[in-house]
């Protein structure tokens, strides 16, 4: 279960794992916003709630920015992507999807976000090694690198639909 992590000003950063919210707690880096009520942590002495939602104390550490770069994976591909086939439009399966070149590697097309989009298989064989252009296809929106907050929070999560309620009154639109 993650932690969503706030900005000293509520705006949404990141999440990370209850254990590592537990630690900037400790150290006091973040203070708790909301909990788990369902979950606790056991020690000898105490019993706490795990916490759903903290908030930074102070300045943020730069390292912690909305805009920094995403990491290119396939799971945030698919999450930019909408979880969609970037051809037909079909909604895909988070394991049943393939990654399209849209310049084929062996035409000097690179494992960029620029050039890589989700695919169902069907589009995928259908334009085998051409461009979108040359196999008759259009692409539904041209592929470029996310924004950071839309993938961790909006797309990645968004699309696993395991949203906590707890997150949903700092997200916004949900």
């Amino acid at each position: 279960m993650d932690t969503l992590v706030l900005s000293s000003s509520y705006q949404p950063m990141h999440h990370v794992t209850w254990q590592e919210a537990i630690s900037m707690w400790f150290a006091g880096r973040v203070e708790i916003v909301e909990v788990y009520k369902e979950r606790v942590i056991k020690t000898v002495d105490v019993v706490y709630n795990v916490p759903a939602v903290v908030r930074f104390i102070g300045n943020v550490v730069k390292r912690f920015k909305v805009n920094r770069k995403v990491k290119f994976s396939r799971d945030n591909v698919f999450c930019r992507d909408e979880g969609r086939c970037q051809y037909c439009s079909d909604k895909l399966k988070n394991k049943e999807f393939t990654l399209d070149h849209v310049v084929p590697s062996s035409q000097g097309g690179r494992r960029t976000w620029q050039n890589i989009v989700t695919c169902c298989t069907s589009c995928n064989q259908k334009k085998g090694n051409r461009t979108p252009e040359k196999a008759g296809m259009r692409l539904i929106k041209n592929p470029k690198m996310p924004e950071y907050i839309s993938v961790i929070v909006e797309g990645e999560l968004a699309i696993k639909k395991d949203i906590p309620d707890v997150w949903k009154n700092f997200l916004g639109g949900f």
